[in-house]
């Protein structure tokens, strides 16, 4: 709970009502804008009565009038807060995601000035996942992606006369909701300028680490002065997604290697003069690809998404692109990969970065930037035969070029040596070769098991399970009791408690109800976080038809399908059931199935007939707080296609649904 009001602030009806005298002299015409707009006889005669008015408008604006048929570039972001030119915060946003992307804003419209070309600017802001983990908020997390990715589009579509769109933005859903809606857009030129990243503390903990200081205090592994330090310094700076390679970073890399950014554009530090020109240079690549006749179209296709699934893979990324890339793909009217394609491409793509949340050393996004990012993991991709070349990208050139200019530049090696001397690191070691990679003991990002509580599937971060709690074999073996939930703050307190009925070690932490039909498929970090951070965490799996933050690691499973309330076979598991857990990290196969209860064990095959006998548990249920809007969004992706197809709205498949009742 929040504090209440200040009891000295004493607010009488007259402050509310009255104002100064001086105030009330009222002008009531003006003389407008000099000049006169450019029009020409051809103009009035052709023209809708809209884009006639738009100039009025725009001049209405204090914009030149002179200069008002220039070509019309429209940019959006997710700016949120009110920053003073000195930084210091008027009022603030909701994350330090898109507390400075103004700024780009400000540095792209400049150069479309410049160039003679005339910017809009539109906004529509972002949730932060970290502030509404545990919360009511989480459960319009996933749906605010589709809402904003249509609003996004009629913005677009709302500005008749703009040649080409740039998108600015930087965190969880903000920006896969601004990759589909310029995905959308295949017949205008669009380019992605990535909000990039926050430093971490020189004296603390990260952004992800910090979330678990109250699993970390209840159990009495942190003190009260500690977490409120902590807490307070844990963003090094005051703009940019998160230091670890979370949803936020991960869409980033996405983005780039679809080649809607400029190359060794994602993760870069919020704030510094290196992140201010790139989206300098975006504005320029923009008003190039439209002097190309280059559009979305050219871009965005089923090599790119290939590419971007490839890359994902090589960097360890977020399971939640398994959702966001199908919806980008689905938005630019291509095929959605599949399940299997997942499958095939994490097993052929080794994990070439060393970051937080994966390890082994957990270096920051800054790091990884400096590194070289993505253009240097597409390196040893190209040389291991990964990726398609002929690709273009927004640069206007090839995939192909694009690494041959990476690889002599000047900017490569300088970052490169930049990271030595001012970190002392070893840039190899942060992006390694295949080679390097094995004998650093990285393994392949994610693994999808089935199983008799998994029928259609499910998802684990196999590359981010503790080490110590893994086999020599690399496989991942567990079998224990289930400890059911419904409701997460339930889970939570369980994890917090030093009761009897606290979270004990060996336990499997079985959380449903929390799939989209149940709370908007909420993410489940404050969970995750907990068992990462306490030091007997890793002996607690978790299963859940939720899903999971980017920054979650351990023997976490999600995406559980089919959902509780939809009626898979995990809404019927009961307290005191046995779970067995297999992952093999190195062939990416995986099973969680029922396989006992309580001290008689009688394996999978039986396990399923229990399943199929038993009637789902009484206690299921949506929470009674999710809201309408995220209600109709569960509907409309099931019928979408559901999860596994992006969590999309498949507007013929809702269509023919409808009509047949």
């Amino acid at each position: 709970m929040l504090p209440p009001m200040s009891t000295q602030l004493r607010v009488g009806f007259e402050d509310i009502v009255e104002s100064s005298r001086e105030l009330w002299t009222v002008q009531t015409a003006g003389a407008g804008p000099r000049g006169s707009l450019p029009l020409t006889g051809e103009m009035l005669l052709e023209w809708s009565s809209g884009d006639l008015f738009g100039l009025t408008q725009n001049a209405g604006m204090g914009w030149d009038p002179r200069e008002l048929t220039r070509p019309q570039f429209l940019m959006l972001s997710t700016q949120g807060g009110v920053r003073a030119p000195d930084g210091h915060p008027i009022a603030l946003g909701y994350h330090t995601g898109h507390w400075e992307v103004g700024l780009l804003m400000q540095a792209a419209a400049a150069e479309l000035k410049r160039l003679e070309c005339l910017p809009f600017a539109a906004f529509v802001s972002d949730p932060c996942d970290g502030r509404t983990q545990g919360t009511t908020g989480m459960m319009d997390s996933l749906p605010y992606r589709n809402d904003a990715a249509m609003v996004f589009r009629r913005l677009i579509r709302s500005l008749p006369t703009r040649q080409g769109v740039l998108g600015i933005a930087t965190c969880d859903k903000g920006l896969p909701a601004m990759m589909m809606a310029l995905a959308a857009m295949r017949d205008l030129p669009c380019v992605l300028v990535p909000g990039g990243v926050t430093l971490p503390p020189k004296d603390g903990e990260d952004a992800g680490r910090v979330q678990s200081l109250g699993a970390r205090f209840a159990q009495g592994e942190v003190t009260l002065e500690r977490a409120a330090e902590l807490g307070c310094r844990a963003c090094g700076t005051p703009g940019g997604g998160c230091q670890f390679l979370g949803t936020a970073a991960t869409s980033q890399v996405v983005g780039e290697a679809l080649g809607l950014s400029l190359p060794h554009s994602a993760l870069a530090p919020s704030g510094q003069p290196i992140w201010l020109d790139m989206a300098t240079r975006s504005a320029r690549a923009m008003a190039a690809l439209r002097s190309r006749g280059l559009k979305g179209r050219d871009i965005v296709t089923d090599a790119s998404v290939r590419n971007a699934m490839v890359v994902h893979a090589a960097f360890g990324g977020s399971t939640n692109l398994l959702l966001h890339i199908p919806a980008i793909a689905h938005a630019a009217g291509l095929r959605r990969p599949t399940v299997e394609e997942w499958v095939e491409i994490n097993r052929r793509v080794p994990r070439l970065v060393d970051a937080l949340p994966n390890g082994p050393q957990n270096h920051p996004t800054v790091r990884v930037f400096l590194a070289g990012g993505v253009p240097e993991v597409m390196l040893h991709l190209r040389h291991a035969g990964l990726l398609d070349l002929d690709v273009l990208t927004v640069s206007g050139d090839t995939l192909g070029r694009v690494l041959d200019w990476w690889e002599a530049s000047d900017r490569r090696r300088a970052l490169r040596e930049e990271l030595r001397a001012h970190d002392g690191v070893d840039p190899d070691e942060v992006i390694m070769s295949p080679d390097g990679a094995r004998r650093a003991g990285l393994t392949s990002t994610v693994t999808f098991p089935r199983g008799n509580l998994a029928p259609e599937g499910s998802v684990i971060k196999s590359t981010a399970i503790d080490p110590t709690v893994v086999d020599a074999d690399g496989v991942y073996r567990k079998r224990g009791p289930a400890r059911v939930f419904t409701r997460e703050r339930d889970a939570i307190a369980a994890i917090k408690s030093r009761g009897p009925e606290r979270l004990k070690p060996g336990d499997i932490l079985v959380l449903i109800c929390r799939g989209p039909l149940g709370a908007g498929m909420e993410e489940i970090y404050q969970i995750t976080s907990a068992l990462r951070h306490l030091s007997y965490g890793k002996e607690i799996a978790v299963v859940t038809d939720a899903r999971f933050s980017g920054v979650s690691t351990g023997a976490c499973i999600g995406h559980v399908g089919p959902e509780a309330l939809a009626g898979g076979p995990i809404g019927k598991v009961l307290e005191g059931d046995v779970v067995e857990i297999i992952v093999d990290r190195n062939r990416l196969e995986g099973s969680v199935n029922l396989v006992g209860h309580g001290e008689k064990i009688f394996g999978a095959d039986e396990g399923t007939r229990v399943l199929a006998g038993r009637a789902p548990r009484p206690d299921l249920s949506p929470d009674p707080d999710v809201p309408d809007d995220t209600r109709l969004w569960a509907a409309l992706q099931q019928a979408g296609g559901g999860t596994w197809g992006g969590c999309v709205y498949d507007v013929d498949a809702i269509a023919e649904k409808l009509k047949r009742g």
